[in-house]
């Protein structure tokens, strides 16, 4: 393993080793990405003794200032572009009420027990003797050739301990494309519960890491098999099964959204728009019905699933911005981009989209063309040659009305201004009727033409200019 400790900052390190008597490590995350070829920027260092008072020496040897987290027994440093961080070996016990551990001084091998899976669980000594020597006392390099997440201990007491390393299991498992242990999964199964001790900033933490990992699914699967997703996302879980009435079945949603969300994965990596997908279904559950003679129907799915966001956001934790009103829209939008492509595109339809989408046409493209599942290969190519339709549609009303991020060219100012108003209902009624003409097509997207369509509107309220503004 020599070989791969080429980066100067492992000679420093291995000589304060060296001069201060002090067995020191490169453990975890640097390690496991060796093996699996991946570019690491992030080392954790672990020494027999202080880790803290030996960051410092390794601060002033590299020149470099060192973040110490006294409570955590840590510091950390900065070279070039690395982040090291660096820990005292230690073993730790739990309470049964808490995830935060009892921590005493400990050997490299106690160090090793307490990680949570066996290829986080490898170091490499840094000390002269045996510079360069993988330490791997469970196999965790087999684990990694069998593609395997498998606890160094009982995972029983390794998720009942620590919950959020069930998670973390599962996370692991969708980035990396990796089978989770059985015995680990029924252990996560059983210890499901326990993940009520963590905050939920933590949980959304890894369930964020599982979105943004290339196959999401095998995380969401893992999560609802076990049974923790039910715990930390209900919503979500709700959408699993199938109803038959009078032989009529609608199609499982919770599958459905798996497949969306691994589509839109394909092309892009933003975590909003993922979370889009998750959510574009979320009140299939609420807005379920059967219909005799027609069948099963979502009716206002989308309107009631844009009211759910804000509470699921607020429920997880996550940023109640202009990232929530983002995946709000997408979710009120999401049915919009379906209906036109079965039907014939209106530029009235068009432009009333463009308007309603403004900067996010294109990510609710994107959404649409992800929530085509049908394994139907003649409705596939309808739908997706009539989505090409929708979009150079767009493309062409755009560029002649201009209508994205559109406001209609005569304000609510000019109308009061005009006929002496103060602020109420009829210029509200005159601006709305301006903009309806625009998107209807009835009048074109200029300020002539809006402000003839507004006088011709007020007269029909008994409305006349005032004197110094009459035309």
């Amino acid at each position: 393993m020599e070989k791969h400790l080429v980066h100067p900052v492992f000679k420093v390190l291995a000589s304060i080793a060296d001069k201060h008597n002090i067995e020191a490590y490169v453990i975890g995350g640097y390690v496991r990405d060796i093996f699996l070829n991946r570019p690491s920027k992030d080392i954790d260092i672990v020494v027999l003794g202080n880790g803290i008072e030996f960051a410092e020496l390794a601060g002033q040897q590299l020149r470099t200032k060192v973040a110490v987290f006294k409570n955590f027994g840590t510091a950390m440093l900065k070279f070039q572009d690395l982040e090291i961080e660096f820990v005292g070996a230690r073993k730790e016990s739990y309470r049964s009420d808490s995830r935060k551990p009892i921590v005493e001084n400990g050997t490299i091998a106690d160090d090793q027990l307490r990680r949570d899976f066996t290829v986080n669980a490898l170091a490499i000594s840094l000390n002269a003797a045996n510079f360069g020597q993988l330490i791997d006392p469970f196999d965790g390099v087999i684990d990694l050739q069998n593609k395997l997440m498998r606890t160094p201990q009982d995972p029983e007491l390794t998720f009942s301990d620590d919950p959020l390393r069930m998670m973390r299991a599962i996370r692991f498992a969708a980035q990396l494309n990796f089978d989770i242990d059985e015995i680990a999964l029924k252990a996560i199964s059983r210890q499901k519960d326990r993940i009520k001790i963590v905050s939920k900033e933590r949980i959304t933490d890894e369930l964020n890491k599982i979105i943004l990992s290339p196959i999401p699914s095998i995380g969401f699967k893992h999560l609802f098999d076990t049974g923790l997703l039910h715990l930390i996302f209900p919503q979500m879980a709700n959408l699993y099964g199938v109803e038959y009435i009078n032989g009529k079945g609608h199609k499982d949603n919770f599958y459905h959204t798996l497949q969306v969300l691994d589509n839109i994965c394909l092309v892009t990596d933003d975590l909003w728009l993922r979370w889009a997908a998750i959510l574009h279904d979320i009140a299939k559950p609420a807005t379920k019905r059967f219909e005799e003679g027609h069948g099963w129907t979502f009716h206002g799915h989308e309107d009631k699933g844009a009211r759910m966001v804000p509470q699921i956001f607020t429920q997880l934790k996550l940023p109640l911005n202009e990232k929530m009103k983002y995946v709000q829209k997408l979710v009120q939008l999401h049915l919009r981009p379906i209906v036109l492509a079965q039907e014939v595109v209106t530029d009235s339809a068009v432009r009333r989209l463009l308007f309603d989408a403004g900067e996010d046409i294109e990510s609710l493209m994107l959404l649409c063309n992800a929530d085509v599942t049908t394994k139907n290969e003649y409705k596939v190519k309808k739908y997706r040659n009539n989505f090409e339709l929708v979009k150079q549609k767009l493309k062409d009303v755009e560029e002649r009305d201009k209508i994205r991020n559109w406001q209609p060219p005569i304000t609510g100012n000019d109308i009061m201004n005009t006929f002496g108003l103060t602020a109420g209902k009829e210029v509200g009624l005159i601006k709305n009727a301006i903009r309806e003409a625009i998107l209807e097509g009835e009048i074109t997207n200029n300020y002539n033409d809006a402000l003839d369509f507004m006088l011709r509107k007020a007269k029909e309220f008994g409305l006349l200019p005032v004197k110094n503004n009459a035309n």
